[in-house]
């Protein structure tokens, strides 16, 4: 689409800084949420952006804090900068071709500036449009943010092969919600962390939830964005009824296997649709179906998924509530919930955190390999009392496989011992972050 009048001033209007890079400093700073919550992601990001001859894409759920990760970045370096809402119909047409665009970008931006594209999973042909941006090499930065990783990433993996950093951003993990606790006495850091993990238990780690007053509206109002605007507008989900209540099943099956017929009869549609609703919920990073851990024994169970929320958040605001972390009966769903969180931010590649089961009913919540051939057990225990016992079942795992480690997280104190020449460490749920760390 050729530069027109409604076009120019749909730029100048989201961009009132241009030409002065003071204002643009104050705009940029201005976009920083107050508090602001320091993302792991940033020195990454901040590093990738120095390279010029590829883009950089930040990729997550809604309201994860992409933008504002890539706001903080922007506002700790230098040169003019241009934003381009990819939300905005007039914005979509102007990146059809990338080389009209890349022809047009110097009446806005001249070399060493960054431009930037919010929501780039709207345009028509991302992936497409990108690489033609980075093959015309102008000599300025270019960054993306995308929420749905099927069409900005799983697209774009091809044509963008060498030509992009992707970065991916999650809700707050435990560790980036405690923050630094330097110069803390230890005690002192221990309860803090513990407030924290009761506070993630509840809200979750979507930034605005957890800043929040009362996270309840924030929290509602994803769910009903999601199912409505996301569901039914952009992929075109011809029941979200069904898909509602597919969504609230998975939040009262936390950790539990997947029947997907079981599920298909509750919500009244045919277990492929079911499948397919699965799938794009695990696209759009609200759900993950966790595959279990195949060692080669016979009796293992070798296809069911496991269900999980990626937030727990998100899960509450869909069928679990607001009570506090005392008032709570499924105080043992929510802990695995959160501790599957934390492991999933760290290695979100399929198969790096699975879990184990036998069909004769012992398992292991979950079997991470952290590295080729180096396997770590955990187990999930929601009780607060000391001298937890290992269960028959963790047992059975380290007598099979002999893991690295056992890692037993709860919330009582820290212990240790050896079993079977395997070390199994009792680890409070407060203290996971850093000893995943250690891993």
């Amino acid at each position: 689409m050729p530069m027109n009048a409604q076009l120019r001033s749909l730029i100048e209007s989201t961009n009132p800084w241009l030409g002065d890079l003071q204002a643009q400093s104050r705009h940029v700073i201005g976009r920083l949420p107050d508090p602001y919550i320091t993302r792991t992601a940033e020195h990454g990001l901040a590093q990738a952006l120095e390279d010029t001859r590829r883009a950089h894409l930040v990729i997550g759920p809604r309201q994860a804090g992409k933008s504002t990760l890539v706001w903080s970045v922007l506002s700790r370096m230098s040169g003019p900068l241009l934003l381009l809402n990819c939300e905005e119909p007039l914005i979509r047409q102007w990146c059809d071709s990338p080389g009209l665009f890349a022809a047009e970008l110097g009446q806005w931006l001249p070399p060493g500036g960054t431009v930037f594209f919010e929501e780039a999973q709207w345009l028509r042909e991302a992936g497409l449009f990108i690489k033609g941006l980075v093959d015309a090499h102008k000599g300025r930065r270019i960054v993306v943010t995308g929420s749905a990783s099927f069409h900005l990433a799983a697209r774009t993996r091809e044509s963008l092969a060498g030509r992009a950093t992707r970065h991916q951003l999650w809700p707050l993990s435990l560790a980036e919600a405690i923050g630094d606790q330097g110069g803390v006495a230890d005690a002192v850091a221990r309860r803090a962390a513990r407030e924290v993990l009761e506070r993630h238990l509840v809200r979750g780690g979507y930034p605005a939830a957890w800043t929040a007053a009362d996270p309840v509206p924030v929290l509602q109002d994803l769910v009903t964005s999601f199912v409505l605007r996301d569901a039914s507008d952009r992929f075109r989900i011809e029941r979200p009824d069904a898909f509602r209540r597919l969504l609230q099943l998975a939040a009262g099956q936390i950790g539990d296997v997947v029947n997907y017929s079981e599920w298909a009869r509750i919500t009244g549609i045919a277990t492929s649709t079911v499948i397919e609703y699965a799938s794009l919920l695990e696209e759009t990073h609200i759900l993950r179906l966790l595959r279990p851990f195949i060692g080669g024994k016979r009796a293992e169970l070798t296809q069911a998924p496991k269900v999980f929320y990626i937030d727990v958040g998100l899960r509450n605001a869909v069928g679990g509530g607001f009570a506090s972390v005392n008032e709570r009966v499924d105080i043992g769903k929510l802990l695995e919930g959160v501790v599957f969180g934390e492991l999933h931010k760290r290695w979100p590649e399929p198969g790096a955190v699975r879990y184990w089961r036998t069909r004769g009913g012992a398992e292991v919540d979950f079997v991470l390999e952290p590295e080729p051939g180096r396997i770590v057990g955990l187990e999930v225990k929601a009780s607060a009392r000391a001298g937890a016992r290992l269960s028959r079942s963790a047992r059975s795992f380290i007598a099979a496989y002999g893991p690295a480690l056992f890692l037993l997280v709860h919330r009582g104190e820290p212990a240790e011992e050896l079993v079977d020449g395997v070390t199994v460490r009792w680890v409070p749920a407060e203290l996971l972050p850093e000893t995943l760390d250690s891993l």
